[in-house]
């Protein structure tokens, strides 16, 4: 049996955790808040302690004879994790630090896809104080721009036009803020359309992909409210979606690979593990919105439990730069709804019970993965974070996303999540938003 060392403490580390064990993984869990899940798949063979303490991690993986690791957040891999425990004799599935800059530093990102001419690539311009910024914008025009700071922010510090800022007095005020803490930034150009998010393995030479799929950042239903770390995701049993078609997915998935080879030649280093490309399809194309050096949280929700090929030799596969285009994925479509503290993401209710009911649950077919909640004395809490991730797999979107409502009445607790998640409703509203942009 294969020793696994699962780093994170998430949802998205909870799936990856059971798709290893479920492929024959003997888990340990290194995280730094104690996730109720990793605790059960590894049998409580966990450690609590900083996800960027290299020195604590190579230490735990030593003691435990730890075959390979598996990095599940960005935190650790953008400072080094790979780069430590490799040269500590520890393999690792995830990319070395130069290589994770692809998501650790939006300029970074930017610039290689200018300097190697990837399709994709949007306009865009850096800045670190005032200067010049002002005339970038008369060029541009306010209500073309998203503003982007350079490091990571969680997935809340970028802010568009229309949506966050609605004045040249806003943009400023937003970029003084950055400026303040020191911070580069990118002036973008806006694109506007339907986003996907298209997953990948990667060995350094291949990228191989998996099923696309949609998730929905604003917190509250019909997409109000403010941005958060996603409410949550859909897939479709085809594994495209009803507005991308398959030559939009070979176009992204081209762009992909081409990036693969230019973070090689760039800085000498293969990109190995998970590839994350968050794409808009527009009426110029498909563009790029952001890359992430890892897997979506939530969005590995809906591609883990599908694999029907064996997770813990696909590991080893990007390990050893031996992917095959043989991964296979079964053909259902699947709904991730978040529940959220109330009031969450601008107050939310913490150290609340949640009650979950996993007869039912499991009863109903429906699966659920524990994101930001802690276990005391066998109940489950809240923090101020999102709380599960609730999953519903079926032949059909309407019955996968019928799956998941009834799983989210399984769980009680001062807690909300967004009914509309992929709902009909809600996917016809995005068919008719694209066909509006490409026949406008």
């Amino acid at each position: 049996m294969v020793n696994v060392l699962i780093i994170g403490h998430g949802a998205r580390e909870h799936v990856i955790a059971e798709t290893l064990v479920k492929s024959g993984a003997n888990l340990w869990a290194f995280m730094s808040f104690k996730n109720a899940g990793l605790e059960d798949l590894s049998q409580g063979k966990l450690k609590v302690h900083s996800e960027t303490d290299f020195k604590e991690i190579i230490s735990y993986g030593k003691q435990h004879n730890i075959d390979f690791a598996v990095v599940g957040p960005e935190a650790p891999l953008v400072v080094g994790i790979v780069d430590a425990l490799e040269k500590s004799g520890i393999s690792c599935i995830g990319p070395k630090i130069e290589a994770a800059q692809i998501e650790g530093s939006k300029i970074f990102m930017r610039n290689l896809l200018e300097k190697y001419n990837i399709t994709s690539n949007v306009q865009s311009k850096r800045f670190n104080s005032l200067t010049g910024l002002e005339n970038y914008l008369d060029q541009v025009g306010d209500k073309n721009i998203v503003v982007k700071p350079d490091g990571l922010t969680g997935g809340k510090g970028v802010k568009v036009y229309g949506d966050h800022l609605f004045s040249r007095s806003d943009i400023l005020t937003y970029c003084r803020e950055l400026i303040a803490k020191n911070s580069y930034f990118l002036i973008e150009e806006k694109c506007i359309g339907e986003e996907f998010t298209l997953q990948t393995f990667c060995d350094g030479k291949n990228v191989i992909g998996s099923p696309l799929v949609q998730d929905h950042k604003r917190a509250y239903e019909d997409d109000e409210g403010p941005n958060t770390g996603g409410m949550g995701s859909y897939s479709m049993s085809d594994h495209l979606m009803p507005f991308i078609s398959k030559t939009d997915v070979e176009s992204a998935l081209n762009d992909m690979k081409h990036v693969v080879s230019a973070i090689k030649k760039e800085t000498g280093v293969e990109y190995k593990g998970f590839l994350y490309g968050q794409f808009m399809k527009t009426k110029k194309g498909i563009k790029l919105i952001e890359y992430n050096a890892r897997l979506g949280d939530p969005e590995a929700m809906n591609i883990l439990p599908l694999l029907k090929t064996n997770f813990v030799d696909i590991c080893y596969d990007i390990k050893d730069g031996n992917l095959k285009s043989n991964i296979e994925f079964m053909n259902h479509a699947t709904v991730c709804k978040y529940l959220a503290p109330e009031g969450y993401p601008v107050s939310p209710l913490k150290d609340q019970p949640i009650i979950i009911d996993k007869t039912k649950i499991r009863k109903i077919g429906a699966k659920y993965y524990y994101a930001s909640v802690y276990r005391e004395e066998g109940k489950i809490y809240t923090t101020t974070s999102r709380a599960m991730g609730v999953l519903g797999i079926a032949n059909s979107l309407e019955e996968a996303e019928q799956i998941a409502e009834k799983g989210v009445k399984c769980i009680s607790g001062k807690l909300f999540h967004r009914k509309d998640v992929g709902t009909k409703k809600l996917l016809q509203k995005r068919i008719d938003h694209m066909n509006s942009i490409l026949n406008g």
